[in-house]
This record gives C-alpha cells, structure tokens and sequence, in this order.
C-alpha cells in the first residue's frame, strides 16, 4: 500500500487530469466496446461529463432571483425562544419532558412560516466547514443547527420531536403547528444526508407523521443525492451568500419522493471485517421463499442488513473505492478536499489493475460471471427470474438515482424505441425500480463517464437476489452509496444478497 500510494503521489504531480472524470489515453480507443452503438442520443449531442466545478458553484450559489433579506429569512424560519431552549434541553438531558418548564415563555407565541433544523457534518467541507456552521448558526439561532459530531440524527428524533410532540399533546398549538411544519436541511455529502433519511425514515415505522422534508447543502465529493434534486454538485465559492440562498430554497421548494432501497446479506458463519456504516448485523436472516435455493445451505448463518438511496455495486468499482478509502484513511494528507480527491482516486485506480490488466487466468481479474448468479423480480411480477450476467463485465451497479459518480448518467437518456425493445421504463427515482448496468473495465467506465456511451444495460428490477460462491476467490468487494467493504466468501457455500425497497418513500424538497 505505501509504495502504490507513492507513486499515485509521482504520477500526478506530472499528469494533467481531469478532477472529474478518470483517466484515459489514446490507447483507449483500441478498446472493444460492445455498447459503442450505444442507444442513448449521442448522435444527436454528445454531452459532455466533464462539468466545470465553476458552473456547479454558480448554481449552487442561486444567482439569479431576488436579494434575500437576511430579517426577513430569520422571521420565516426561525422558531420561538421557549421552543428552541426546552428542545436543547430535552436533547442534552435525553429526556423529551425535560424542557417542560420553558413553557412560561410559551405566551402569544406564534409559529414560523417555515421552521428549519439544519444537520451539519462540519468536517465536511474542507476547512469551510467550522465557518459554515457558524453563519447557520447567525443565520437562525445555535439551538436549530446541529453538529453531528455533538448531536446525531435519531437522537434529535427521539428526544428533539419528541419534546415538540409532547408539548403538542399538552395543548401548546404553536409546538403542534412547528411540528407539522417543520423542514430540514443537511449540510454534507451523500452518506451524511442518507443516515439522516434513514433516520427520518423510524419515524413512519413509528406512526409519528409528518415526517419532515428534507433540502441538501452538497459539501462532499459526489453529492449524487443533491445532484438529483436541484441543490447543486459541488460546495459554491461564494458559500457566504449562498447559505442564505440554500435556506431560502428550502423554505419555498416542492416536496418530491426518494425511494429507498433494503439490503440484507446472509452468509456462512463469519464477520464483515470493519463493516460500513450503513450496514449493521441483524438476527432476521429470512430470504424470499419464492426462489428456492439450490445450494446447500450451512446450519447457521450470519446477516447483515442496511438501506441505500443512490446505488449497490459488486467488482471491481468496490475494490478501487475500497483500497482508496483506506489509503485515504492512512494518509489523509492526499485527500483535502473534492478535487484532489478525485485525482487521487483515479490514480488509484490505475494501480488495480481496472484499466491496464484483462480478465484472465488470476482469479482475482475474473469476470464476475465466474462468482455470481442474479434473480431479479419485475415490477408487479412476483416471480423471480435468472438473467445473464455478461461474460466481460468486471462490476455490476443497481442505480436507483439519476446521478451516479460526480453526476454521471451511465444508465443514459435511452431512445422510446431502445426503451420498447428492450421492455424497460424511462427511470425515476420514485418508480419503485433500479437500473441494473454492467462496467467491463477502466477504459469502458471512463467511456461511460463521460457519456460518450452508455453501460452494459442488464436488467430493471423491482427485486433483486444476487448469489455469490468463492471458487478459488476468497472474498468480493462490494459498497453502498459510496461505503465500500470487503466480503468474505466460501468455496462451499453460496452467500447471498438481497435487495428489496423499503414501502416508505422519504420526502425530498426540490431545489431547483
């Protein structure tokens, strides 16, 4: 790992990249690409991936529309006094009823237009982040805005809401009237932004409606969710003014759907080495009984199980995000930031064997065809099906959101008649259905990135069930909205995974 590390650091202090696509050379068009007569509309305008970083900025910033009086946006969003300390006080002492005796300020109180709480990961951000939580926190008030480092998202839930609903059930109208209104706006990238709808989402399993909207200030690498919603791909430059422009958004957006996406792993007896933070054991290891398993099945098992929004791959995309995760781990000092991230990253990728190394004999450059077999359920069908998996491809990805690595599109804007044949739907990320691509190496995925061509398509699913068995390979790569880890696999008996949506569907608030 140190030696790979330092010459990513050689190659790139001489190379000339682009912070948002992966490398390619003119080699590359001495690949075979299958897909090359892609069905996208390529031929009528070549879109390029490439996005300026400075164009992101501009939008996320809001430049356009009218000057937002910093007054007038406190007055919309900013909740009353007595409301605001026994909240504070009822999360510090997790305790719902602990701010009960804030209620002597309660009198001719009245609700805000549009009540906000705003969940930051401060170390987001870059060296921005302390600065931005302070002007959230001039911008409202220290009591709506909540570090995540200090307060996490349920326990804001349990005890946060949970004060508001209960001064509710005592009568006070205006806690009911804030409860009712409220919207949320996380500050962070993807995962953080995801584990904050994953814990809005106890609420609906709890019957504790309504479950608050979420808005999104994008401050990480990707920012696919933000992406996908009109809050912008990068964190703007003028981050001053566009924080109060974010929050003014907030207030005004239309409430769109999410859906949501539940994974569950059952394997032979055994532990996920540092799991991701999305994925948790649990003792329900029950797997759809409509699909009968045809392998012997060990006498115990061990499960995991966690939820995703954007995307589940399996291959080789794991393993470069896996091995560049703890190379970023062990030397933070490459990574300070979105842009030298992605340089980083791609670097990285060079050193795996993802673009230079065909599949052949060593087990460990195999075509996942050797390892996987995968059924898929189609929408409003309750049989599963066995679909192919492509001999070339090296990395399968079930996306559920438009946006995919950095706001790529590599399911691609497919043609009505390309859509008919193959008996697919246009994709929507509330349609109850993920897209199911195949990448088949670097120079394929950085094709695909740029959108020059569009992925292996394989399938659209409402259900998915992969089935994976070691053979000579002793563990698989997989991730979940950007956590990667590794999976420990048997020769003997079959682990598999699977991929089921959640009925809830999270509230989102549009930015555009």
């Amino acid at each position: 790992m140190k030696n790979n590390s330092d010459n990513i650091i050689f190659k790139f202090q001489s190379s000339v990249a682009s912070s948002n696509t992966l490398p390619f050379s003119d080699s590359a068009s001495s690949a075979n690409f299958d897909s090359m007569d892609s069905p996208s509309s390529v031929g009528d305008s070549i879109r390029v991936a490439a996005r300026s970083s400075v164009i992101d900025s501009f939008r996320g910033c809001g430049l356009s529309g009218i000057r937002i009086d910093k007054e007038e946006l406190k007055r919309i969003i900013l909740l009353p006094q007595y409301l605001r300390l026994a909240m504070r006080d009822s999360i510090n002492s997790k305790d719902p009823n602990a701010g009960d005796h804030h209620l002597e300020g309660a009198e001719n109180a009245e609700s805000p237009e549009c009540p906000i709480i705003v969940f930051i990961n401060s170390r987001s951000g870059g060296r921005h982040g302390p600065e931005l939580k302070e002007r959230l926190q001039e911008l409202m008030s220290r009591e709506q805005v909540f570090d995540l480092s200090a307060v996490k998202p349920h326990e804001f839930i349990q005890y946060g809401l949970g004060c508001l609903e209960k001064l509710a059930e005592q009568g006070d109208q205006c806690a009911k009237e804030v409860r009712e209104k409220m919207r949320i706006v996380v500050a962070g990238g993807d995962g953080t932004v995801g584990w904050v709808l994953g814990s809005l989402g106890e609420l609906d399993k709890q019957n504790r409606e309504p479950v608050p909207p979420v808005g999104i200030i994008p401050l990480g690498t990707g920012n696919d969710l933000s992406r996908s919603f009109g809050w912008g791909g990068s964190f703007p430059f003028a981050w001053k003014s566009a924080v109060k422009r974010s929050l003014h958004r907030a207030t005004k957006g239309p409430i769109c759907r999410l859906d949501s996406w539940h994974v569950l792993i059952s394997m032979p007896p055994g532990v996920i080495v540092d799991p991701p933070h999305s994925l948790k054991p649990t003792e329900e290891c029950a797997l759809d009984q409509g699909l009968d398993v045809e392998s012997q099945l060990p006498e115990k098992v061990t499960c995991y199980e966690g939820v995703f929004y954007n995307y589940f791959s399996i291959g080789m995309d794991a393993q470069v995000a896996y091995g560049f995760h703890h190379l970023r781990n062990e030397r933070p000092y490459l990574a300070q930031g979105p842009i030298s991230n992605k340089i980083i990253y791609s670097g990285y990728s060079c050193t795996q064997g993802w673009f230079f190394t065909p599949c052949m004999s060593d087990p460990s450059l195999r075509g996942l065809k050797n390892i996987l077999k995968i059924h898929i359920k189609k929408v409003n069908c309750s049989e599963w099906e066995q679909i192919r998996v492509p001999s070339s491809v090296r990395a399968i990805v079930a996306l559920n959101l438009h946006s995919y690595g950095s706001g790529r599109h590599p399911w691609g804007n497919l043609k009505p008649e390309y859509l008919e044949k193959k008996g697919f739907v246009e994709a929507h990320v509330d349609d109850g259905l993920l897209e199911i691509f195949g990448l088949k190496q670097g120079w394929h995925a950085s094709f695909v990135m740029v959108e020059l061509i569009s992925a292996k398509h394989i399938a659209q699913a409402a259900a998915i069930r992969l089935e994976i068995r070691g053979g000579e390979w002793k563990q698989a790569y997989m991730q979940m909205d950007g956590e990667p880890w590794k999976q420990p696999i048997n020769n003997e008996f079959s682990t598999f995974v699977e991929i089921k949506r959640v009925p809830f569907q999270s509230p989102m608030i549009s930015g555009e």
